[in-house]
């Protein structure tokens, strides 16, 4: 007996059954199966060198072969092997060169739409960026004027110009291009026709849009409705590409300028409004300043008829009775006479100067914190009766008085103080709003720096709603637990 060969591994090899040598039978190891493909790629593991002889060839399932193959081996030599490997491998790339191109094709239509998607997506982030600054800005009270006006007549005029310059463009027809040539039915007159109604009919639709961003427009959406205005004038480009219809850039740019000159109209109007308020303010202020002088002048002219009234009396009874109770009673009467001219004269010289008055220093812990407080100035004659009237029902607890200083130029001073502190104010738009991000002390250190004078100054006022408000809420809580 000769010696045995190893036997090939189990897997897919050339069917020795296939004369043809085009298909592939499977062998398990030990035999030949009924499985059989067509050959698609070259047969792993090892090639036949060898049969055993020994094994009757129907019982180990392998059908006997001529010697000369028996010596050249299943799949014949190495050189055989090798050009049909090569073989193999030629229709392997023959067939696989028209899908490797049209997956290189539709690689490349990928990446040139993940680049389109991703500029895109760069340029919508970008005004979602530019926008939400813009809101940011707008929402503390900063608004950037487009056509910086003095008032709103003027913001009135130019819109009015804007509206004439409107219907120029649209009675000469520049408002929309589209083509110039189209035919419907061979009939070009009949095609003109239909542009010139698709035409009018996007016009229309353009004009429809943007009166509805002007309708809904508020200054801190102005950028929003630009942008809304943009995308339809690219919706209707897109929807008139056949015929070419789109919105002239020059009738867009003006209603973009609409856009824009409105907003601004409408931040200016909204600025008035706040002055006019901030003047009927000051007026009724004034006013009241001028009925406490008129009623205090009115009780010191009353009192001071009744001295003299009285001081007549007793220089008529001086002359009968000349004792010193009397003179003493005289001289007093003089005394308070002059005492009530002194106070009529300040009287008269605060109406005249309004510029005297009380500065005062306040702060509501409860509502805004211990760092929080408002530098103010009033020319009533009772400050206090001002310090009242700002703790109304807008805030939930009554201001505490830290100062009440009273200056004759309170205005000069009152300004100084907020120049000082003109970096930690709470609204750094309106300066109107008096409230600063400052400390009691602070105010005060200010206030001696300034004027030298202070007589009284209260770090902590009493604050009695807050801190009652605070012991009830603490009442409220439920107990601790164990």
């Amino acid at each position: 007996m000769s010696d045995v060969k190893l036997l090939p591994i189990a897997g897919w090899y050339v069917d020795p059954l296939d004369s043809s040598g085009s298909t592939t039978r499977f062998w398990n190891g030990s035999i030949w199966t009924d499985q059989t493909q067509l050959k698609i790629q070259p047969p792993v593991g090892e090639p036949f060198d060898e049969l055993d002889t020994s094994v009757e060839p129907f019982e180990s399932g392998i059908p006997t072969m001529p010697d000369s193959e028996k010596k050249r081996g299943l799949f014949g030599g190495k050189k055989d092997l090798e050009e049909e490997i090569a073989e193999l491998r030629e229709l392997l790339t023959k067939i696989g060169i028209p899908q490797r191109d049209r997956l290189k094709k539709e690689i490349q239509q990928l990446q040139t739409r993940i680049s389109s998607a991703r500029s895109e997506v760069s340029q919508v982030e970008a005004q979602l960026i530019r926008v939400s600054d813009q809101l940011m800005l707008q929402e503390v009270g900063i608004y950037q004027y487009a056509h910086p006006l003095q008032n709103s007549m003027e913001f009135k005029s130019v819109l009015d110009q804007i509206d004439t310059q409107t219907k120029l463009l649209v009675k000469s027809k520049v408002a929309v291009k589209s083509v110039s040539s189209w035919t419907v039915n061979g009939s070009e007159k009949e095609g003109a026709k239909m542009v010139r109604d698709i035409s009018k009919l996007m016009l229309r639709a353009y004009v429809a849009e943007a009166d509805n961003c002007i309708r809904s427009l508020k200054p801190s959406t102005r950028e929003m409705m630009i942008q809304r205005l943009e995308k339809t004038k690219s919706t209707i480009a897109n929807l008139g590409k056949v015929m070419q219809i789109q919105i002239s850039d020059e009738f867009h740019d003006l209603k973009i300028q609409e856009i824009r000159t409105t907003a601004d109209f409408l931040k200016k109007k909204e600025e008035e409004r706040e002055e006019e308020k901030e003047v009927r303010a000051r007026l009724r202020e004034e006013e009241k300043v001028a009925k406490e002088i008129a009623a205090q002048k009115a009780m010191l002219e009353k009192e001071k008829q009744k001295y003299v009234n009285a001081l007549l009396q007793m220089q008529q009874n001086e002359s009968q009775v000349q004792d010193e109770q009397n003179l003493q009673g005289i001289q007093d009467m003089q005394q308070k006479l002059a005492e009530i001219d002194a106070g009529l004269s300040g009287l008269v010289e605060r109406a005249a100067n309004t510029r005297a008055g009380h500065v005062y220093v306040i702060s509501n812990i409860g509502a805004f914190g211990n760092r929080v407080v408002k530098i103010g100035m009033t020319r009533r004659l009772d400050p206090v009766d001002r310090v009242k009237e700002l703790s109304d029902a807008s805030v939930p607890f009554n201001f505490g008085v830290h100062a009440l200083f009273f200056s004759d130029d309170a205005v000069g001073l009152e300004t100084s103080l907020h120049h000082r502190f003109s970096d930690k104010r709470v609204n750094l738009v309106n300066m109107r709003r008096e409230f600063f991000y400052v400390t009691p002390i602070e105010v005060r250190e200010a206030l001696s720096e300034l004027d030298g004078h202070i007589l009284e100054f209260t770090e902590q006022p009493e604050a009695e709603d807050f801190h009652q408000s605070e012991g009830e809420r603490l009442k409220l809580l439920p107990p601790a637990t164990s």
